[in-house]
């Protein structure tokens, strides 16, 4: 079994202060899990939502480094051409050295062209820019000179970890080939077959060893309440708010084990990505699966009220872990 705590800090509304405690209450949460048995916690990036949704992740890990000691971090995903690839280099390797080598970072290409007009980069150039930048971050990592402009330059200091800790994201055939060729693993946001075989295949070609970090099958995003029923009636619009915005930004081609069809909270519980379970469903359903079963638990979900996300928190902590 393993446990996973996750972050976006959405808010509708964005008021700056409840925005506030609820960046404050992420960093004690993260703080909590260090101590109680989760193994990662992973944070989104995006740019110029409604809600405030995460667009500082480098940021943010460093700040949950600061409040934790053993958990792993993972960046998932950091856009990576929307960053210039050496000052993202020198961040994700403060990063690396503050929380002595827990960074892991998903390097995604993103999926929406308002993000890239915000940030002044070419959307028809996007693969060209996600190459480039990956090209250069391995190149910072490593300790190798980058060319800039005819120069070689180079990025200091050096990481703790020498094994760069990235993945290539993506649900596209190219994510998988840019996997590959850069002799990195692999990260599909689902479970798609013919893209880990695509890489596989690649892998084989380039004469590198094929790692895939996918998500399982089936991944459900999870909240715990003692009274499921009553939950989704109370708190249900919290979690279709963000079904529905991620949902919106999704296209034809986009594939991910977290994209919710769903228009009304009858509809999302039924469709089962987003999951209220209480304490004692939790126990039975990590029984009856053992090993396979991996809880991601977002208690902040959707600008989730913070009395109700801590209720979440200390439900799994208290009753789920601690019980045994």
């Amino acid at each position: 079994m393993s446990n996973v705590l996750r972050f976006n800090l959405q808010l509708p509304g964005l008021d700056p202060a409840d925005l506030s405690a609820r960046y404050r209450a992420a960093l004690d949460m993260a703080a909590l899990v260090d101590q109680s048995g989760f193994d990662v916690i992973t944070i989104d990036e995006h740019h110029g939502a409604e809600d405030g949704w995460m667009p500082s992740p480098m940021l943010l890990a460093g700040m949950v480094a600061a409040r934790t000691e053993r958990i792993a971090i993972h960046l998932q995903a950091l856009l990576l051409p929307l960053h210039d690839p050496l000052r993202a280099a020198e961040d994700l390797i403060a990063l690396d050295l503050a929380s002595r080598g827990r960074i892991k970072v998903t390097l995604g290409l993103g999926y929406r062209p308002s993000e890239y007009l915000a940030h002044g980069k070419d959307w028809g150039r996007r693969g060209q820019l996600m190459d480039q930048c990956v090209k250069d971050l391995l190149a910072a990592w490593r300790g190798e000179p980058i060319d800039r402009d005819g120069a070689q330059v180079f990025v200091t200091p050096r990481p703790l970890r020498p094994d760069p800790p990235f993945l290539i994201g993506g649900s596209a055939m190219a994510s998988a080939r840019r996997a590959a060729r850069f002799g990195l693993p692999f990260g599909p946001p689902a479970h798609i077959p013919e893209l880990e075989n695509e890489y596989r295949e690649q892998c084989a070609k380039y004469g590198v060893t094929p790692v895939v970090d996918a998500p399982p099958p089936v991944v459900s995003l999870l909240f715990v309440a003692e009274d499921p029923d009553r939950a989704w009636h109370e708190i249900g619009s919290y979690l279709l708010h963000e079904a529905t915005l991620y949902g919106s930004w999704q296209t034809d081609d986009i594939q991910s084990s977290v994209h919710s069809h769903s228009y009304t909270a009858e509809d999302l519980r039924a469709e089962g990505i987003y999951q209220i379970l209480s304490p004692d469903q939790i126990k039975q359903l990590a029984k009856e699966r053992g090993n396979d079963v991996s809880f991601v638990l977002h208690p902040l979900c959707g600008g989730m009220p913070l009395d109700a996300a801590w209720e979440c928190m200390n439900l799994f902590v208290d009753k789920v872990l601690r019980a045994g």
